[in-house]
């Protein structure tokens, strides 16, 4: 039995579905495009809109201050900035979650209210002392004029003016980043492997300054960073009665491997970047071998003492103008467009007694350039109430 061919009328209906269900399409295809057309306008607008800001407005340099609670040495930083031109700087400061930085907290003014709302509390040894860097970057980062980024330790001063300092960072296209190879890396990890593989593990000091675009690789580093997490633990503090004795085998097995001494230095050498960089700190830091028999093999910091401190102490840092890396027989010479340059803008670590005679130093240096031949009475440390002082500028326990 043969079918019957549909009517004229269901020919015309199945046509007009047809006809419909094309223009509805092509409808909604028309709405998403205007849609997205409206968003990437957007999207170009805001760019545009940044761009234009941060090509009329001057860069800044972003100040990125690490500190326990308070800033030890903040009436160091208010002579500093002070004399600097207001729109050429910014200051972020990440310390203990809920510090809040006041009259009450800081001699500071230029630290009012520049506390982090997102810290962390940070552990020493720990991948969290890399995410407080991170967490200060990406806050600088939000502000376009920010171009150059500083991390700074809190026992940290400035050994030149902020205009020298400026113009320092700003003359070069480069990162300065301390970076070196370590023949022995004993801090790495093997189970970092394949994520971060051995040849790319580097070393250096933590007190790194960044141009905008090696911030953004940190800051978006979505893969090394939790590697660290993950492999680098802090061993476990002995007891007291062990602490004299020789380390058990189970602790010497800890990778305590010091993430922010290697984190910058090996994630900008897995990304192909160490032709970018200055691979040197503007930081300096004098190390002294430990005499803790439980482990002969770390260097620490030295803490100058206000005895410490004197001119010659100063101008010897300031000549420095290399910096030789025995364990990859290679010598940074400090240097600019061919002109030697002092290696380093900073130092670390200053007592607080010790960062008040360098004030001193240099109020009797800028006074003595102003009026030749006169004579200035420097600010008698013996007079100066340091219980009252130290109560507002150093930690508290």
């Amino acid at each position: 039995m043969k079918k019957k061919a549909p009517s004229h009328q269901l020919q015309r209906h199945y046509r007009w579905m047809y006809k419909f269900g094309v223009l509805f399409m092509a409808a909604v295809f028309v709405f998403f495009m205007f849609k997205l057309e409206a968003q990437f306008r957007s999207q170009l607008s805001s760019n545009h809109a940044n761009l234009i800001k941060t090509l009329s407005s001057k860069p800044k340099v972003a100040f990125l201050f690490i500190a326990r609670n308070r800033l030890p040495l903040d009436f160091m930083w208010q002579h500093y900035f002070k004399e600097a031109d207001e729109t050429s700087f910014s200051i972020y400061i990440h310390s203990r979650p809920g510090f809040v930085y006041n009259e009450m907290t800081t001699v500071c003014t230029f630290c009012y209210g520049r506390q982090l709302s997102d810290s962390i509390q940070v552990l020493w040894g720990e991948a969290s002392m890399i995410q407080a860097e991170r967490i200060l970057l990406r806050k600088a980062l939000e502000d376009p004029a920010n171009q150059r980024f500083i991390l700074v330790s809190d026992s940290c001063v400035p050994l030149y003016n902020f205009s020298y300092t400026y113009d320092y960072v700003m003359s070069s296209p480069k990162s300065f980043v301390d970076s070196f190879v370590d023949p022995k890396a004993s801090r790495y990890n093997p189970k970092m492997a394949p994520t971060i593989r051995k040849d790319k593990w580097r070393k250096g000091s933590q007190w790194a300054t960044l141009i905008r675009k090696h911030a953004e690789v940190m800051v978006a580093d979505k893969t090394v960073f939790p590697v660290f997490k993950q492999h680098c633990k802090r061993r476990p503090l002995l007891p007291e009665h062990l602490r004299k004795q020789a380390q058990p085998k189970v602790v010497q097995k800890e990778h305590d491997c010091i993430p922010d001494e290697h984190y910058v230095q090996t994630l900008l050498a897995m990304r192909g970047l160490e032709g970018e960089l200055e691979r040197r700190t503007l930081t300096y830091t004098l190390w002294n071998k430990s005499k803790n028999k439980i482990d002969m093999q770390s260097w620490h910091p030295v803490m100058f003492r206000h005895a410490d401190v004197s001119a010659r102490l100063i101008k010897n840092i300031k000549s420095i103008d290399h910096v030789s890396y025995e364990t990859e027989f290679r010598t940074e010479w400090c240097s600019s467009n061919g002109k030697t340059l002092p290696c380093f803008l900073f130092a670390r670590k200053f007592s607080t007694r010790a960062a008040m005679q360098l004030l001193n130093l240099v109020k009797l240096d800028n006074y003595a350039r102003q009026f030749p031949g006169s004579k200035l009475e420097p600010v008698s440390l013996a007079k100066v109430n340091f219980t009252s002082l130290e109560s507002k500028l150093l930690p508290e326990n």
